[in-house]
């Protein structure tokens, strides 16, 4: 029986195969040298039965779908993915994706819509990398599967499903600094980034947002600085300079500006490219500590800030503007609108132990 113009084709192939029913359709048309044209086609699949061909030809043009998307692998989405992804994010967070990737081999030429659960999970469990690099695997999944079903590539997300990578992180007790040892840095501002550690805790910024912030977005007339990544509240934010720290950003700018870099921290001791990373930020934060013989973790300056602000008064909403937390009060969060002055006025409750 001939189906209707339009409708696709269904039809058996020679030969004996385990699926020799092809449903095709007409993928447009093609002009040949000799003026003639050519139509060309795309196939939908392969079936044991006509009676199955059928149902997936019927079932197709019930909901028309972009048939070569059928045929995207795990590695051409990730392209398509990272493209987008890697513009807003920092070099040393797109080798961790990268590295993710890699070690996903056995998914690179598996087609998204073949792709289920134990393939993800198998994957994870059997990489040769550390739990921090398995945690990684599973966030590119979960993002690529976000962009698949936007992109309408596959219409169930199996990485929501993944469960191969220990849920929680361990719980790490954080430690203010002390009044003493604030001052102690402050004695030791000739030691390498002990100037980095003091604007972290007069700030609030997190490690990873204070190793990047960019000279553009500081204003030393009007003593803020913007910036901010990780979450809706967090990014593109602004932080007054309290003027504890002033002196500090003023120099880090001028050394900047002699370097030529477009960022406020530099590390010219790095082998490679001289701007901070989280990474180098932490191994600088590490030799701090050693040498003053104290025991502090990175976000312990962060914490430090919050824990000042509290002991001091600081108005409650205005420290969550100043260091990126969800105002969960709606009329907060709606109506009040803080002008620049009273974060000023807020921020420095804090007291200069410099």
């Amino acid at each position: 029986m001939k189906l209707p113009n339009g409708t696709g084709s269904v039809h058996k192939l020679s030969g004996k195969r385990r699926n020799p029913w092809r449903v095709r359709k007409t993928d447009g048309w093609e002009i040949k040298e000799d003026g003639t044209t050519r139509q060309k086609y795309v196939t939908i699949g392969y079936y044991p039965t006509r009676k199955e061909a059928m149902d997936a030809l019927f079932q197709y043009n019930q909901n028309p779908y972009d048939i070569k998307s059928d045929s995207v692998t795990f590695k051409e989405l990730y392209e398509q993915w990272s493209e987008t992804h890697f513009e807003t994010i920092v070099p040393s967070a797109r080798r961790t994706w990268v590295s993710a990737f890699n070690h996903s081999e056995p998914l690179h030429n598996m087609k998204m819509k073949d792709i289920r659960v134990n393939h993800l999970e198998s994957c994870i469990r059997h990489a040769n990398v550390g739990q921090c690099t398995k945690q990684r695997m599973k966030s590119l999944y979960n993002l690529m599967y976000k962009y698949a079903m936007k992109m309408e590539i596959v219409d169930k997300d199996y990485a929501a499903l993944c469960d191969s990578v220990k849920r929680g992180k361990p719980k790490i007790e954080r430690v203010p600094f002390s009044e003493s040892e604030i001052r102690l840095l402050s004695e030791h501002l000739d030691f390498p980034f002990v100037d980095m550690v003091l604007i972290g805790i007069y700030t609030g910024w997190r490690p990873q947002e204070l190793s990047i912030l960019r000279t553009a977005d500081i204003s030393l007339d009007e003593m803020t600085m913007l910036g901010g990544i990780k979450t809706e509240a967090g990014k593109n934010r602004v932080v007054p300079i309290h003027p504890a720290v002033f002196p500090l950003v003023q120099q880090r700018m001028k050394h900047a500006a002699s370097l030529g870099s477009e960022f406020l921290f530099n590390d010219e001791f790095s082998a490679g490219e001289k701007y901070m990373t989280y990474d180098k930020y932490r191994r600088r934060f590490e030799k701090v500590m050693k040498y003053l013989k104290l025991n502090h973790r990175p976000h312990d300056t962060r914490h430090t800030f919050i824990t000042l602000g509290k002991e001091h008064d600081m108005n409650e909403y205005i420290l969550k503007l100043i260091v990126g937390h969800a105002v969960t009060d709606v009329t907060e969060k709606v109506y009040t609108h803080r002008t620049m002055e009273q974060l000023k006025e807020e921020i420095g409750k804090i007291p200069c132990f410099l």
